[in-house]
C-alpha cells in the first residue's frame, strides 16, 4: 500500500472482530486504569505506516502523534521503530472509531509467522504480552472470519511491500531464538485453522487440541480457581 487512499480498501478487508465476545472486557479488570491493555499506551504504542498516517489524518480526528512521559522515553521508542512508520496514540478506547483502527490495532496481539524456509504459514503472538492479553490465553475464541481476513490482508500487504515480509521473517526468527533459549515451543494458529506447537530448533509442527492450549499470568491463576464465569 503505497497510496494513502489504498488503506481504506485494506481496512475494509480486515474489519472482523477478533472474537465474537468483547475481549477488552476480559483483560481490563487486570489493568489498574480499567482500559484494555492493547488500548493503553503505557503498555503498547501503536505504529502506522507513513501513508496510513496520511490517510488517517485526512479522514479522522481519532489519532495524534504519540509523546512519551519524557524526552528520553520518546527518543527511545523513536529509535526502535521502523523508519517508515509513525508512533501514534488514539483518543482512548471509549472514543474508538472502529472503522479507523490502525492496521496494528486490528492485528494485535498477532503477527504473521514466517518459517525459516520463508513460508507464511500462520500467525503467532507478541510474547511480551502473554501476562496481559486475554486472547493469547484463549486462542480458541479467535473467529474463523478474523483469521481469514488476517491472512488475506497480510498476503496483500506483502505483495506490495516485500520489505514487510522480511521484517516479519526476522521477527519470527527472533522468536525462535528467544523461545529456543527458554526451551519453549511456539504457539501457532495455522492457515488451516488448527493449532500447533512449533519446535524452535527445527521448525517441526505438532498438532494440539484447543483444550491443550496454555494460559498465562493471571488467566492461568483464574483458570486454576475454576470460576464459572472466567475462562
Amino acid at each position: 500500500m503505497r497510496n494513502p487512499g489504498e488503506f481504506a480498501l485494506l481496512y475494509s478487508g480486515f474489519d472482523a472482530p477478533i472474537s465474537h465476545l468483547d475481549c477488552g472486557k476480559k483483560c481490563s479488570p487486570y489493568n489498574e486504569n480499567g482500559a484494555p491493555f492493547c488500548c493503553d499506551t503505557r503498555h503498547a504504542v501503536p505504529t502506522v505506516y507513513t501513508e496510513e498516517w496520511v490517510y488517517l489524518q485526512e479522514n479522522t480526528d481519532l489519532w495524534h502523534v504519540w509523546q512519551g512521559s519524557d524526552a528520553q522515553e520518546t527518543n527511545l521508542l523513536e529509535s526502535e521503530k521502523p523508519h517508515d512508520q509513525v508512533l501514534v496514540e488514539c483518543l482512548g478506547y471509549l472514543k474508538c472509531q472502529r472503522s479507523f483502527r490502525s492496521l496494528t490495532c486490528r492485528a494485535f496481539p498477532f503477527f504473521p509467522y514466517i518459517t525459516r524456509e520463508g513460508e507464511f504459514i500462520g500467525l503467532s503472538h507478541y510474547w511480551d504480552f502473554e501476562d496481559r492479553c486475554w486472547v493469547i490465553s484463549n486462542l480458541k475464541v479467535v473467529s474463523p472470519e478474523y483469521l481469514a481476513e488476517f491472512f488475506t490482508t497480510f498476503d496483500r500487504l506483502f505483495n506490495v511491500r516485500p520489505e514487510e515480509f522480511q521484517a516479519f521473517q526476522y521477527h519470527s526468527m527472533t522468536m525462535r531464538r528467544v523461545f529456543g533459549r527458554k526451551h519453549r515451543t511456539i504457539l501457532l494458529v495455522h492457515r488451516n485453522g488448527n493449532f500447533y506447537e512449533v519446535t524452535p530448533r527445527d521448525g517441526r509442527l505438532r498438532h494440539i487440541n484447543a483444550s491443550g492450549l496454555p494460559k498465562f499470568g493471571p488467566y492461568e491463576i483464574a483458570a486454576s480457581l475454576r470460576f464459572d464465569d472466567e475462562e
